[in-house]
């Protein structure tokens, strides 16, 4: 009864933002309809640092560079670029044609050409201590805000490194780099959050913070396709934000939604087997792709010894650590909790996908509880005698997972305490290093190592090192390897940093993602990369 009125109230809800567009059902308009279980706490590009604000924003803005379904790194608002012999120079020449949506701001209300100037403005924005834009780290160290970025004339802007670093080109096709306008922003201020104005081939319609959000295409979004047709293909883009995947589920069985990503636990055994093929029964009704996803999933140690609550964890101990990474048996958890969709982490953090993973040179943990044991022992406590309660925090979808790794850890006399909190109070959380030990997934900013490895640098904040890991010898590979231009020697140095967190256990690697999404069979032209970006400039509904 329950599911029944969560689904009408969110039939009520679409007709409703329908209307607010000037379109309705059985209409010739192409409108897209997913839903965003956690929300949306911005519509800022810079404070994209989810997964749910990095697909609006790719929506609504562009960057210089992106990468392709092939995670290449092709042109978007950069035709072309140039790379100086130090490596040190990039110069990138604009494309001319590129114009941002209208608005009241601009003379007549039209949006006017992009230039040069603004992508000045938008990466000196995002490192602005005033802006408090969670991307700052992406150029720490990297570049000088006063002198890095330069636009020579309308059509060429130029970036200049202060040493070599191998995947800017990667960082600068995150969503953090998008181009906004500086007078739009000067406007709305803080309240940019809620009034986007960008380039993207979608504009901001709508949004009810606690309901939906509506975005309209963009009449003059400057790509086409191969026949000379002006992208996109959709009208509009609609997003709800039913809190409940259960009711997600439901809602796209009676085609409410086109598309769904990720099931809840419960509805994966009722469409896919056991191994992660679709059930007979909803052959031609659905249709089903499980592309690959650079993202591990994991728990996370906090390592930071002048922080008293990880100075009163039992986890200070890497041998504790290193129990807890031998007490999982991944395989099974990955066969009974995930039908089988993913990779059991059984190397390092590097996940599977990426051109230096190999888990020969980089061994992990495989489940081995009497080795368990024995680590458990050496630490001071056989057997788990006078091993305290260790807390465990999760969010509500991975509470199965949690559940799973800590029943299995129990068996070894490790006792785990699962919490179940909400994500967005678990990242403020871990972010202010108040959690010893906490569930995370990090998904590939760009596709390269060094995204992951990011994470345990201990001269980055949190984020990305949210574990507070610090090595010394780490951060030296660590910046060796980001100006190092030969490929199989920087691979060689990223997995040498892999042994060593392995070694050093800050994280407990639990499995390396594939995401499951399901579409309707009128849904065309959704194309996937290993990054799981909602790509929907050639999507059609027919």
């Amino acid at each position: 009864m329950k599911r029944q009125v969560l689904a009408g109230s969110i039939q009520i809800l679409v007709m409703l933002l329908l209307a607010g567009c000037g379109e309705k059902r059985g209409s010739d308009k192409m409108v897209f309809r997913y839903n965003q279980q956690e929300g949306l706490p911005t519509l800022d590009p810079a404070f994209a640092k989810t997964q749910a604000t990095t697909w609006v924003a790719h929506q609504l803005f562009n960057t210089l560079v992106e990468p392709d379904s092939l995670l290449n790194i092709v042109p978007s608002l950069a035709k072309s670029w140039d790379v100086s012999p130090d490596r040190l120079v990039y110069t990138f020449h604009l494309r001319d044609d590129v114009y941002f949506h209208d608005n009241e701001v601009f003379p007549n209300g039209k949006g006017r050409k992009m230039t040069a100037a603004d992508v000045v403005y938008s990466f000196k924005r995002v490192m602005d201590p005033a802006v408090a834009s969670t991307g700052a780290w992406i150029f720490n160290d990297k570049i000088d805000p006063a002198t890095g970025f330069k636009a020579i004339d309308d059509t060429t802007f130029q970036l200049t490194l202060q040493h070599p670093f191998h995947p800017i080109m990667g960082i600068l096709s995150m969503q953090y780099c998008s181009i906004v306008p500086k007078e739009v922003v000067a406007k709305y201020g803080k309240d940019f959050r809620k009034h986007p104005c960008g380039t993207g081939p979608f504009r901001f319609h709508f949004w009810d913070e606690g309901q939906g959000l509506v975005l309209h295409r963009h009449p003059n979004y400057f790509e086409k396709d191969e026949q000379g047709n002006r992208l996109p293909y959709l009208d509009a883009v609609q997003v709800s934000f039913v809190d409940s995947k259960g009711t997600e589920f439901l809602l796209f069985r009676q085609q409410q939604l086109d598309f769904v990503n990720e099931v809840e636990p419960s509805f994966k055994d009722e469409v896919l087997t056991k191994t992660g093929n679709l059930k007979k029964e909803w052959e031609g009704k659905i249709v089903l792709e499980k592309p690959s996803f650079l993202n591990t999933e994991y728990f996370g140690i906090l390592m930071d010894t002048a922080n008293a609550q990880a100075k009163s964890s039992p986890l200070k101990h890497r041998l504790l650590r290193q129990a807890i990474n031998y007490g999982i048996d991944r395989r099974k958890m990955m066969t009974y909790l995930r039908n089988s969709l993913g990779k059991p982490a059984n190397s390092g953090f590097v996940p599977y996908g990426l051109p230096s993973f190999d888990e020969v040179k980089v061994p992990g943990y495989e489940f081995n509880p009497t080795k368990a044991l024995e680590l458990l022992a050496r630490a001071g406590y056989p057997n788990g005698k006078g091993l305290p309660p260790i807390k465990l925090l999760s969010i509500p979808n991975y509470s199965d997972m949690a559940n799973f790794v800590a029943n299995q850890l129990q068996a070894l006399g490790i006792p785990i305490q699962v919490e179940i909190i909400q994500k967005g109070t678990l990242i403020d959380q871990v972010s202010k290093s108040q959690v010893p030990f906490f569930r995370g997934s990090w998904i590939a900013d760009y596709p390269d190592a060094e995204s992951y490895l990011a994470m345990f640098y201990s001269k980055n904040p949190a984020p990305p090192n949210y574990t507070r890991y610090n090595n010394p010898v780490f951060d030296k590979l660590y910046e060796q390897a980001i100006r190092e231009n030969n490929d199989s020697l920087r691979y060689q140095l990223y997995q040498q940093m892999d042994r060593l967190l392995i070694a050093d256990a800050p994280i407990v690697p639990l499995f390396y993602d594939q995401v499951m999404h399901l579409l309707q069979p009128n849904v065309k032209g959704l194309v996937n990369n290993g990054l799981n970006m909602l790509e929907l400039r050639r999507v059609s509904i027919r």
